[in-house]
């Protein structure tokens, strides 16, 4: 409604504005007032009328300006140490003697320690295996002088023992003569002057003197025989050994019968002179002692 008499006010205007523009040289123009009741039905129905709306040009939308780009916020450093406040008491502190800072060992002193620390434990270790294959060392040494005395002590003791044979055949030289004449003689003599009881007490005697001295194995029976030759001087002094057949002992029980006359020494001569023989048979017989 209120375009309706916008529009109509409008032409009105546009009208009265028309008429007062005219040029003054086409002469004076009269105007008259007239009412609206007064007007022609058809001019009544133009005024009514309603013109129709102007088209309204379209305006294309200028371009928004393109949007700036934003700043880039710079990220801030981390902080390698927030502060805390303190609420020390402050005159408390100044009363207190401030402390020395500890000086911050370099990386170049602390590489120098460490190579120090190590070189002083590798010298320590390479002492302790020193000590260590010096007394290894010194072990051996003492074996060795050991062994050497052994030694020296079995060669002493073989010594002595050639020393006491040698000694024993020179005096048993002293007295080969009278003794070989008395066998002589008591070869010449026969049968008849041979001590039978005094030949049986003589081959009693050297049984139990090698009997004595002898271990018996288990592979030698009680009872078993065995036949020696046994080389003496005058005195009982062994010369040497020797089996002979009969003997039923193994090799083991021979060697053992060797040893035992060998350990017997000296054989018994005391009291048989008369039967004395440097070359003697005596049928051992295994007993237990």
């Amino acid at each position: 409604m209120l375009l309706h008499l916008a529009l109509f006010a409008v032409l009105f205007i546009g009208l009265w504005w028309t008429r007062s523009a005219t040029p003054a040289a086409a002469g004076a123009i009269s105007a008259e007032l007239m009412d609206a009741s007064q007007l022609s039905s058809a001019m009544r129905r133009t005024l009514r009328q309603v013109p129709a709306p102007l088209p309204v040009e379209e305006v294309e939308p200028e371009p928004l300006p393109e949007p700036l780009p934003e700043p880039v916020e710079q990220q801030q450093k981390p902080q390698d140490f927030i502060p805390v406040p303190d609420d020390t008491n402050q005159e408390a502190v100044t009363e207190q003697p401030t402390p020395t800072p500890a000086k911050e060992e370099k990386p170049q002193e602390a590489k120098q320690r460490q190579e120090q620390v190590d070189l002083t434990e590798q010298e320590r270790q390479e002492a302790v295996q020193r000590n260590q294959r010096m007394v290894e060392q010194d072990i051996q040494r003492q074996k060795q002088l050991e062994d050497i005395r052994k030694r020296r002590a079995a060669a002493a003791h073989e010594a002595a023992l050639a020393e006491q044979r040698l000694a024993q055949l020179a005096n048993a030289r002293s007295r080969n003569a009278a003794e070989d004449a008395a066998q002589s003689d008591a070869q010449v003599s026969g049968a008849n002057g041979v001590d039978e009881g005094l030949k049986a007490r003589y081959a009693a005697a050297l049984q139990a003197a090698i009997l004595a001295k002898w271990t018996r194995p288990d592979t030698v029976p009680l009872g078993a025989t065995c036949k020696l030759v046994i080389r003496q001087l005058p005195g009982g002094q062994v010369m040497g050994v020797e089996i002979a057949s009969p003997c039923s002992y193994d090799e083991q029980g021979r060697r053992s019968i060797e040893a035992a006359v060998l350990k017997a020494q000296p054989l018994p001569y005391a009291g048989f002179e008369p039967v004395f023989s440097r070359t003697l048979n005596l049928n051992f017989r295994a007993e237990d002692r």
